[in-house]
């Protein structure tokens, strides 16, 4: 028999290899710079989406044709920079001159009450317009300083002049504030002649019933009733009309004394910063207090 104890241990049989275990669930996914890079290309998509979603309701909820001080009042910050991309902003002398043109164009259609002028500061050119409630001053970077409703109406007009897909309108040549003597009773006269009309015929159709259910026996009490009701709605339309008369002669020479105001006064108000045609540091404390009201 062969003496199997002095085999050398390199006869040994080779010990198996151990399979290695089995990925499973719990196995962490792969890291580095790709994985995290993905992840963060992805967040940004998500956020891109967001924004052009938003984007999208805004400009499905404003008009911005008709942008005016109390939809600004009601976008939040979230709205504003969607709709308004810093990047796409027009700005210095041609920012300007898109305002100048804007504001004209709804001075002369009194959308806005003011006197334009072209001021300086710092060497800069700048844009003013005040009246006898406040003033604005524009800078070529669109910044907007000022107070009273002169300063809330000429924020969103400087918002639309800084949007490259704004059509600022061409003013017409006559632009300014009319002369106070100029200015018409009242708008709409053609509106209230049409209803005076209207209600001429309720009050004769009324009239002709009664006096018809008065003169023959109709037997029926529709006829006077239809008369009181033609005459009643006759009546109301006529108080209407006189009352719209009432208002527009109100407000017309509300808007007649406000010019008066502007003509009469020999220099700019007071609380309007500008000297010599020069803006003073009284500017920034007005403004100060604007923001902290």
């Amino acid at each position: 028999m062969e003496d199997t104890s002095t085999r050398s241990e390199s006869e040994s049989p080779p010990e198996e290899p151990v399979d290695p275990a089995p990925d499973g669930p719990d196995d962490p996914g792969p890291t580095g710079e790709d994985g995290g890079r993905s992840a963060a290309d992805e967040e940004t998509r998500d956020d891109e989406t967001d924004i052009e979603a938003l984007r999208e309701r805004v400009e499905s909820e404003y008009d911005f044709d008709d942008f005016g001080p109390s939809d600004m009042a009601r976008m939040s910050a979230e709205e504003w920079d969607a709709a308004f991309d810093p990047d796409t902003w027009i700005t210095g002398d041609r920012l300007l001159d898109r305002v100048d043109a804007e504001l004209k164009s709804r001075i002369a259609t009194r959308d806005v009450f003011g006197v334009l002028e072209r001021v300086r500061e710092d060497g800069e050119e700048r844009i003013l317009v005040y009246s006898d409630e406040g003033y604005a001053i524009i800078r070529p970077t669109g910044e907007v300083r000022g107070e009273g409703t002169v300063l809330r109406d000429i924020e969103p007009v400087v918002a639309l002049a800084a949007m490259d897909s704004y059509e600022v309108p061409e003013p017409p040549e006559d632009w300014s504030l009319p002369h106070p003597d100029s200015v018409p009773e009242g708008s709409g006269e053609f509106g209230n002649l049409v209803v005076q009309a209207v209600a001429a015929i309720q009050v004769l159709a009324g009239a002709a019933l009664l006096v018809a259910s008065a003169v023959a026996d109709l037997g029926t009490i529709v006829a006077p009733v239809m008369g009181i009701v033609f005459l009643l709605v006759g009546v109301f339309l006529f108080a209407m009309v006189a009352n719209a008369r009432l208002s527009d002669r109100f407000r017309s020479e509300e808007y007649r004394e406000r010019l008066r105001a502007l003509r009469e006064a020999k220099e700019r108000p007071e609380f309007v910063p500008v000297e010599d045609g020069v803006v003073t540091d009284g500017d920034a404390a007005a403004t100060d207090r604007d923001r902290d009201e």
